[in-house]
C-alpha cells in the first residue's frame, strides 16, 4: 500500500473510533434521561394519587345540593 492510502485508512479508523465513542456517550445519556423520566413519571403519579385522596370532590351530592330559588 502506498503511504497516502495508509494515512487515509488510519484517518478513517480514527474517525470511526471517535464516532463509536460518541455513540456510546450519547447512548449512556439517553439511558440516564429515560431512567430519570421514568422516575419522575412515577413520582408525579404518586403525588397525583395522594392529592386526589385528600381533595374533596367539587361536586356536591344530591342530598347536599340546595334546591334552586324558584322552587
Amino acid at each position: 500500500m502506498t503511504s497516502e492510502l495508509q494515512e487515509h485508512i488510519e484517518q478513517l479508523e480514527s474517525q470511526l473510533t471517535f464516532q463509536e465513542d460518541t455513540i456510546a456517550q450519547l447512548n449512556d445519556a439517553i439511558t440516564n434521561q429515560q431512567w430519570q423520566i421514568d422516575k419522575l413519571t412515577r413520582q408525579v403519579k404518586l403525588l397525583s394519587d395522594k392529592i386526589q385522596q385528600f381533595q374533596p370532590s367539587q361536586i356536591a351530592s344530591q342530598s347536599e345540593e340546595t334546591p334552586p330559588p324558584h322552587y
